[in-house]
């Protein structure tokens, strides 16, 4: 579980994790904590394909592996830097 008040702790556990082979997986909350969205956001993003969807590991509880978060994080890095401007017409 993600904690705030001891980064430095987490990041070693999740590191020992990853180094014995397992996959570590974070709740909607942790995602949520990780990408700064909505969960309704997120969910829409799920489903436009433009976030990795999550994997049920029960009927009612889903997770999204770390791996798969950290190589969203890598392909939108970079992209979009500042918003758009449409320019429509009349409007200027």
């Amino acid at each position: 579980m993600i904690a705030a008040a001891k980064p430095e702790a987490e990041s070693e556990d999740i590191a020992a994790l990853e180094k014995a082979g397992l996959r570590v997986m974070l709740s909607e909350a942790q995602v949520l904590k990780i990408v700064p969205v909505s969960s309704v956001t997120l969910w829409r993003m799920v489903k436009r394909g433009e976030f990795p969807p999550p994997t049920f590991i029960s009927p009612n509880k889903k997770v999204w592996y770390l791996q798969e978060v950290a190589k969203w994080q890598e392909q939108v890095n970079g992209r979009g830097r500042g918003r758009r401007h449409h320019h429509r017409p009349g409007n200027r």
